[in-house]
């Protein structure tokens, strides 16, 4: 392992798992082909942007965001609606943008935090930290450290030979404890994690999975 690696243990219970989940998307995969792919794709992007958006407090719907995907209006907070266009326009492009391109990457955020982040489609020139409550829970990289941060964790996703699920879960870890940008870090490591993990595996169908698990989880709480 090089040290430029990231540090990980692959159990026996994550191959297990990863089993598991590599035989539930194929069945997925397989019966979408006779329920519509087109669809169904439609369907489930839109319930990929409602979630990973309702992650950050979204207030917008399922409803809202298919009125917006169609041009009709829709009366709600400017900022979630700006949130809401921005997070459409990106996935749009979710088969057109290369997992591996750190350029891409960058162009990616640009489009997603567009007047949201004065900074978008750039790494960010200062300090930041994960809050809970009063509590600050992670202190990321200085801001200098961050390029050679991320240009090491792309040359690393772009050459191991981990399965997909597994490549593209330690990439978001190590994307989130780097926290490059100054806003828009988990929209951006949701995106790139489902984008990975589809880019590599063939199943373009599953890009749902990420951000839906995740919004219900944050709905139950």
């Amino acid at each position: 392992m090089s040290t430029d690696d990231p540090p990980c243990t692959i159990s026996p219970e994550i191959v297990r798992l990863v089993a598991d989940i590599s035989e539930a998307v194929g069945r997925i995969t397989s019966e979408s082909k006779t329920q519509g792919d087109l669809k169904l794709r439609r369907i489930n992007r839109i319930r990929t942007i409602r979630g990973t958006l309702a992650i950050e407090g979204n207030t917008l719907g399922e409803g809202d965001v298919t009125a917006l995907i169609e041009g009709k209006r829709v009366i709600a907070p400017a900022a979630d609606l700006l949130e809401a266009v921005n997070a459409i326009k990106v996935y749009e492009q979710f088969s057109e943008w290369d997992s591996l391109s750190e350029k891409g990457f960058l162009k990616a955020h640009g489009i997603l935090m567009k007047d949201l982040a004065d900074d978008s489609g750039c790494y960010r020139s200062g300090g930041v930290g994960v809050v809970s409550g009063a509590d600050v829970i992670h202190m990321a990289p200085p801001a200098g450290r961050v390029p050679d941060l991320m240009k090491n964790l792309f040359s690393w996703v772009s050459k191991t030979d981990h399965h997909p699920l597994i490549s593209s879960s330690i990439f978001h870890y190590e994307f989130e404890f780097i926290h490059p940008f100054s806003d828009g870090n988990g929209r951006i490591g949701r995106l790139w994690q489902s984008l990975l993990f589809s880019m590599r595996s063939s199943h373009l169908i599953f890009q749902i999975s990420i951000d839906q698990h995740r919004e219900s989880q944050v709905s139950s709480r």
